[in-house]
């Protein structure tokens, strides 16, 4: 059974870890996460997540508020958005559902929030394993876009959509 918890500093060496795998790397080349300072702040406009299976950590997410989140990341966004950014920690739990299972626990904890509207990914356009993966789960794309030097596919998947899906797994 995969659960979120909320991430925090004692999770530093397994993110760190995580942060080395060439599956992370290759998804994610250009950012620093700063777990050090990240882990100990809680803004109102992000949750960090890990995701574990049968009480094992195999996974992080972080789930934002686009439009509050202090960088402006995405830039010029409508209100009542939500962002995620999502990974498996070690190559050996990819293929396996898992990453279905979490986008689907992430998508719930989204919409449990009545007034959000929609969710954002934003893929690396060489990560096409990842595109594909988005759109199964009824991601629509969006536009391609440069997020400093990284070259991603944005993906939104409206509320609508989102509820009226019968294809994603549950948790059991």
């Amino acid at each position: 059974m995969i659960t979120l918890r909320k991430a925090t500093i004692e999770d530093l060496n397994i993110l760190l870890h995580w942060d080395q795998q060439q599956h992370n790397i290759d998804a994610d080349p250009s950012d620093d996460w700063e777990w050090e300072t990240e882990l100990l702040r809680h803004p109102k406009w992000r949750e960090q997540l890990i995701a574990e299976l049968n009480d094992r950590p195999m996974g992080f997410l972080q789930i934002i508020d686009p439009l509050e989140e202090e960088s402006h990341y995405w830039g010029e966004v409508e209100s009542n958005l939500r962002a995620i950014d999502i990974w498996i920690g070690e190559a050996e739990d990819l293929g396996k559902g898992y990453g279905t299972i979490m986008m689907r626990l992430a998508l719930d904890r989204c919409f449990h929030t009545p007034n959000v509207k929609a969710v954002l990914i934003d893929p690396l356009v060489s990560n096409v394993r990842a595109c594909r993966f988005y759109e199964k789960l009824g991601f629509q794309f969006v536009e391609r876009r440069q997020f400093g030097p990284d070259d991603c596919c944005v993906y939104r998947i409206n509320r609508k959509e989102y509820l009226a899906s019968t294809f994603l797994p549950t948790n059991q």
